[in-house]
C-alpha cells in the first residue's frame, strides 16, 4: 500500500512516498483536527511551514496522536525572506519551538528570494542559510535539508559554496505543470521532487480532460492526479480539510497504464499561469 511505501534520499533517511500539506490550513482547531485525521487514516508525513502560521497545532496534533515520533516524517521551512546565518538558526530554533519536537526530520529553504520580491539575488544570502542548515544537520536537529522553489542556478550556487547537495526540492508540481528544467536537474543530482499543489490548488479536480481517465480506473480526478505524481517518481502533498477526501486521496493502490501516462504528459497546461504559491 502506497501509505507503507518509502524514497530514500541520498543519505539514506528514508521518507513516506505521500505527505499531508497544510498551507491555508488555519491554526487552531483546523490544523489540529486535520493533522489529527490524517494521522488517523494512516499518513506518517506531515508537511507545514513556519509561514503557513500553524505548526503549534500540527505539533500538538502529532503529540496527541499517540504513534511514536520516530513513526512520523515531520518538514518545515525557514521562511522566505530570511537571507542570513543567525536569523536561520534562531528561526530554526522557533519552529522547535512551536512544534514542540526535538528535531525536524526535513528543513527548506522556502523560497530563493522573499514572496514580496520575487526574483531577487539573494545568492548570498542562500549560501549563509544553507551554512546554517548543514551546521544543524551535522548537529543531528535536522535529520534531512533541502530546498523549495528554487531553480537549477539557485541550487548550484548552494552546491559551489558548501559541497552540499539538497536532499529534496519542493516544487509546484501538477499534470500539466511539471517544471521539466527543475526536475531533470533534480534527477541528475539525485535530489528528491516533492509536488506541492499536486492538484493544483484545487482547479484540476472537475477538469474534463481527466474525468474519462477516472472512471477508466474508477477512482476520482484527484486520485489520478496523484497518482500521475507517484509514478513520476515525485512525492505528492495533498491538501484537505474535509475527512472523506484526506482519506481518498491516501488510497493510490491502482496504476495508471504507460499509454495514459503518455496522454497526461501530454495534455497541456491546466490550470494558472503560476509557477510559485506564496
Amino acid at each position: 500500500m502506497v501509505k507503507n511505501e518509502f524514497y530514500t534520499l541520498y543519505n539514506g533517511v528514508t521518507i513516506p512516498k505521500i505527505g499531508f500539506g497544510t498551507w491555508q490550513v488555519a491554526e487552531g482547531e483546523e490544523a489540529y483536527n486535520s493533522v489529527t485525521y490524517a494521522l488517523k487514516v494512516g499518513y506518517r508525513h506531515i508537511d507545514t511551514a513556519h509561514a503557513y502560521g500553524n505548526e503549534a497545532s500540527v505539533g500538538r496534533a502529532i503529540a496527541d496522536s499517540g504513534i511514536d515520533r520516530k513513526d512520523i516524517f515531520v518538514t518545515t521551512k525557514l521562511p522566505s525572506h530570511i537571507k542570513d546565518y543567525q536569523g536561520t538558526i534562531q528561526h530554526f530554533n522557533q519552529s522547535l519551538t512551536s512544534l514542540g519536537l526535538e528535531y525536524i526530520d526535513l528543513y527548506l529553504i522556502h523560497a530563493p528570494w522573499p514572496w514580496s520580491d520575487i526574483g531577487t539575488d539573494c545568492t548570498q544570502g542562500n549560501i549563509q542559510a544553507w551554512k546554517a542548515m548543514i551546521e544543524l544537520y551535522n548537529a543531528g536537529k535536522i535529520r534531512s535539508i533541502g530546498v523549495s522553489n528554487f531553480h537549477p542556478a539557485d541550487m548550484q550556487v548552494l552546491i559551489d559554496a558548501t559541497g552540499v547537495v539538497p536532499m529534496v526540492n519542493q516544487i509546484r508540481y501538477f499534470i500539466g505543470n511539471t517544471q521539466p528544467a527543475i526536475v531533470d536537474y533534480c534527477n541528475q543530482h539525485n535530489i528528491l521532487i516533492q509536488a506541492y499543489s499536486p492538484l493544483a490548488t484545487g482547479e484540476i479536480v472537475n477538469n474534463e480532460q481527466l474525468q474519462p481517465l477516472a472512471q477508466k480506473y474508477g477512482v476520482t480526478v484527484a486520485k489520478i492526479c496523484l497518482r500521475y505524481c507517484l509514478q513520476k517518481g515525485t512525492l505528492p502533498l495533498p491538501k484537505s480539510t474535509n475527512e472523506g477526501r484526506i482519506a481518498q486521496n491516501l488510497e493510490l493502490d491502482f496504476t495508471i497504464d504507460q499509454a495514459d501516462m503518455t496522454f497526461l504528459d501530454n495534455i497541456g497546461r491546466i490550470g494558472k499561469i503560476k509557477p510559485y504559491r506564496s
